[in-house]
Order: C-alpha cells, then sequence, then structure tokens
C-alpha cells in the first residue's frame, strides 16, 4: 500500500520534467508489482506446489534488493524535492511520496531482517523441530 502511495504521488506530479524521478517510478511501480505477485504465490498458497523453489531464499533476496533499491529512490527522491518549485503542490506531493519512500524503505529493512531469520532457522526450538520428526 506505501508503495503504491509513492508511485501516485509522484505520478500526480511533473515528474516528467525531472530524470531524478523516473527512477523512483520505476523502483515504485516495479516492487510493487513484485510485492502483489508474491501476495498471490502466498495466498494462493503456490509455494506448496512449487517445492523445489527455495522460498524463504527467493524472499530473502527479494526484501533485499527491493530494500537497496528502495534505499536509492528515497535518497534519490528527497534530494530531489526543491520548496522553490514553481508549483506548491508538487512540492507537497513530492515531499509526501520522499516521506513514505523511506516508511517503505523501512519495512522491506524490517521483511528482509525477518526472511533472514526464516531462512537460517533462527524462530525454531528444539521442541519444535522434535515433533515435526
Amino acid at each position: 500500500v506505501l508503495g503504491l502511495l509513492v508511485w501516485a504521488l509522484i505520478a500526480d506530479t511533473t515528474y516528467y520534467l525531472h530524470a531524478a524521478y523516473g527512477w523512483v517510478m520505476f523502483v515504485s511501480i516495479f516492487f510493487w508489482i513484485l510485492t502483489v505477485l508474491f501476495f498471490v504465490v502466498y495466498l494462493l498458497q503456490l509455494q506448496l506446489k512449487f517445492y523445489v523453489i527455495p522460498w524463504s531464499l527467493v524472499l530473502l533476496l527479494f526484501n533485499a534488493a527491493a530494500t537497496v533499491l528502495y534505499i536509492s529512490g528515497f535518497v534519490t527522491c528527497a534530494a530531489a524535492v526543491q520548496p522553490t518549485s514553481w508549483r506548491q503542490w508538487d512540492y507537497n506531493r513530492r515531499a509526501a511520496a520522499a516521506f513514505f519512500a523511506c516508511l517503505v524503505m523501512i519495512t522491506y529493512g524490517l521483511s528482509t531482517f525477518f526472511s533472514f531469520r526464516a531462512w537460517k532457522g533462527l524462530g525454531s526450538n528444539a521442541a519444535t523441530d522434535q515433533v515435526s520428526a
């Protein structure tokens, strides 16, 4: 939802006049679509049908890549906000987009942390391991 906000806020400005916002648009649209696809995969439990794929590793790599690219998107978006823009609402929307890009970056960072824990199996203990054996 937050990535969609970044996308909508940037798209509602004159982003085509600034090349930096093209990168922010690419990152927000690309990872929003991929996140929705992963959500559908987990919602329909397709990961159980494609058991050969190491889903915990795939999710870890996806979240790590999203974190790194959203860091660059946030920095780009925040650096390109100009308080002296000729349209005041462009400034407000771009500043809000930078704020929400920061929130998305933090969210993907937390997802990377939890995906790493799931990949390493750090959330289990000896009792739960004995039950499944």
